[in-house]
């Protein structure tokens, strides 16, 4: 059965939250049933990231002996995962555009960094800026997608920036001595773990701080989001420091959907007024 190995294949977790954080980002704006194509958008984008990640370091993962990717294990060949990662980018235009061409072709925008990435700017200094961009434009896809299309408000942008390379740095804590055996050396290799750490703890709290009083009028509940990230970041920092341990990752898909939830609370506050 093929269907578990490239479900494990995809990223899932990346996958899901990326997903889900969207789609309640879409209907806080007001969006209704089109949330259902912006969920549908996002998840053949990251469903093609992440396959195009597992077939483009098959090779690289193969040689380190991951046990976390099926290609490394043998589940599957990196021709299967070429083909379900090109398929999803296929489905993925279509399912774009129909945001609008303005939401479709920045949604496009975004998920074509991140294939820059996977195939070339993970092993540069420029390893953060796909982060940086596609993250910092999903408010705006969802803004512009709705019937009066609006970029989203600055702060909402440079906290989904922030938030994005704080999750890469704590995304490649785990890997950073195979990633440095096979010649991939992107800011945080040239960091280092305990650097990356201290900056993605600041980027985190950062985002989730702008997210908090971004809208205006911060009461008990912004407060409160903000103290729970902090804390989720730091457990996060602290277990990852365990041989292998992805938590920081976790960590950062936490405070990431703490901060949109506080958004979501607070109404449609990335709508233009």
């Amino acid at each position: 059965m093929l269907v578990l190995p490239l479900v494990r294949a995809s990223h899932p977790e990346p996958t899901v939250a990326v997903t889900a954080i969207s789609t309640a980002l879409a209907l806080s704006t007001g969006l209704g049933g089109r949330a259902l194509l912006v969920a549908l958008a996002f998840l053949t984008g990251q469903l093609s990231v992440g396959w195009s990640n597992d077939w483009i370091d098959a090779a690289r993962d193969l040689r380190t002996g991951r046990e976390d990717k099926p290609v490394a294990r043998g589940e599957l060949v990196p021709s299967q995962v070429r083909a379900a990662a090109l398929t999803a980018a296929a489905l993925c235009v279509p399912a774009s555009l129909a945001l609008g061409w303005r939401a479709g072709l920045l949604h496009l925008a975004a998920v074509a960094a991140a294939w820059a990435y996977n195939a070339r700017l993970k092993a540069t200094l420029l390893s953060w800026l796909p982060y940086a961009f596609s993250f910092g434009a999903v408010p705006s896809i969802i803004t512009l997608a709705r019937d009066e299309p609006a970029l989203a408000p600055w702060w909402a942008t440079a906290a989904g920036a922030l938030l994005g390379v704080g999750a890469h740095l704590c995304n490649v804590l785990p890997d950073l001595e195979e990633d440095l055996a096979t010649g991939v050396r992107g800011l945080p290799h040239v960091l280092g773990p305990g650097r990356s750490a201290v900056v993605a703890a600041g980027l985190l709290l950062g985002a989730a701080v702008l997210l908090a009083v971004g809208p205006g009028r911060p009461g008990v509940l912004p407060v409160v989001a903000v103290v729970l990230a902090a804390a989720v970041t730091a457990a996060g920092l602290l277990r990852a420091r365990r041989p292998g341990s992805r938590d920081a990752f976790r960590a950062a898909i936490l405070v990431a959907a703490v901060s949109v939830g506080l958004l979501v609370a607070r109404g449609a506050v990335l709508v233009p007024t």
